[in-house]
């Protein structure tokens, strides 16, 4: 039998293998049903979200782990050529071409890889 989700929260659910309810007992068409009635009775559906994850639209994204703190972040504003456009180490100048630049090194020798 077709059912939604919806279907164990709903108060016409008949919990029947044969029968979804009396409202639409082959299952409601389509992904949702105008004739959801929430079940008072019924358990809450408990999103489970570990540490570091979040749901988006119903499904479970783990977020990247930042190897960054918020204030190490606003630090990297101050002195990396990407902000910048200049050598921390010598203050030259990078071409304006940095936008797309994805390695950072200086004649001087000093070299960035941990953007």
């Amino acid at each position: 039998m077709p059912k939604i989700p919806d279907c164990d929260r709903c108060l016409l659910y008949a919990h029947n293998p044969h029968l979804v309810c009396a409202v639409h007992p082959a299952g409601p068409q389509g992904d949702s049903c105008l004739d959801f009635r929430e079940d008072p009775n019924a358990e809450p559906v408990e999103l489970w979200e570990p540490e570091g994850a979040s749901y988006y639209n119903g499904e479970l994204i783990v977020q990247p782990r930042q190897r960054w703190t918020p204030e190490e972040q606003l630090e990297l504003i101050d002195w990396h050529p990407m902000f910048t456009g200049k050598c921390p180490e010598c203050g030259a100048s990078f071409d304006r071409d940095y936008t797309a630049r994805v390695h950072w090194d200086c004649e001087c020798g000093w070299m960035d890889d941990t953007v």
